[in-house]
């Protein structure tokens, strides 16, 4: 299964991005294999408007089945939610951590979008 983290880096050590739709980029955790890659998101960051939407539909796209991030606004919410992906929001630091919350269970899944369209 497929777990996509919102990230500036390259690796697990790299700081966990709290903006989901803006994220620079999206390290996609194969939890099956124990591997991942990540993927640029930097076409979205600079959107003038519906960054969200569309991370939301490269997110789909990749395959994952798990979002965790920071913060998630309505509109992408409701895309990812319509595709079967669930959404945990952390304050983890990085994605090491944020991933060890999530293997451990100590996450818990969003039932909507916590902050408001356009958050910065």
């Amino acid at each position: 299964m497929k777990v996509v983290f919102t990230t500036s880096g390259n690796i697990l050590d790299a700081p966990l991005d709290s903006r989901f739709g803006r994220a620079p980029k999206f390290l996609v955790y194969d939890l099956a294999n124990d591997t991942f890659e990540v993927v640029d998101n930097q076409q979205n960051l600079n959107a003038a408007q519906g960054a969200g939407i569309q991370s939301a539909e490269t997110v789909a796209r990749l395959g994952a089945k798990c979002l965790v991030t920071g913060h998630c606004g309505p509109k992408a919410f409701r895309v990812l939610s319509a595709a079967g992906i669930k959404i945990y929001n952390t304050d983890a630091s990085t994605v090491a951590n944020a991933l060890e919350q999530y293997r451990a269970g100590r996450l818990a899944e969003a039932a909507s979008a916590d902050v408001e369209g356009h958050w910065a």
